[in-house]
């Protein structure tokens, strides 16, 4: 429900993680510490998940990591993303966090993913085999070209 200031609960929880987020960051001291740290936040972020949703998600951090060393782990919104020359790419939202019915990943308009006039930027993941592995693979190597 919408507020006073037209905010859902939802997103007004949102803003506030992502607000700690930033604190958090500018108080890390170098870029290999900070790298790091980054890292660790989206693996305690990704643990504390539902058994369902830490499944998908520790799969898809997997595959999304291992696609290209590129790829930097951070915190957005409280959700695992990926960041590639300092502005995230990709990222990772849970069913449970967004009250949807199933878990996605989704593309900010910095990945290369145009294709004519219309194409998806976020994907539903049901769940994740050996074929949505490849699948994300090649997002991941598309929307980096």
């Amino acid at each position: 429900m919408a507020g006073n200031d037209g905010f859902t609960d939802r997103e007004r929880t949102a803003m506030r993680e992502r607000s700690a987020e930033l604190k958090k960051e500018a108080k890390r001291s170098t870029a290999k510490n900070k790298a790091a740290a980054d890292a660790q936040d989206v693996l305690n972020a990704i643990a504390a998940l539902s058994d369902e949703d830490r499944r998908i998600a520790t799969w898809s951090h997997e595959v999304i990591t291992s696609a290209s060393a590129d790829l930097a782990p951070r915190l957005w919104y409280g959700a695992p993303a990926y960041a590639y020359k300092g502005k995230f790419l990709c990222f990772f939202r849970t069913a449970d966090k967004d009250g949807t019915r199933y878990t996605s990943l989704g593309f900010n308009d910095t990945a290369n993913l145009d294709d004519g006039n219309f194409w998806p930027t976020t994907y539903a993941v049901a769940d994740i085999d050996e074929g949505t592995a490849d699948t994300i693979r090649k997002l991941i190597a598309r929307a980096m070209s």
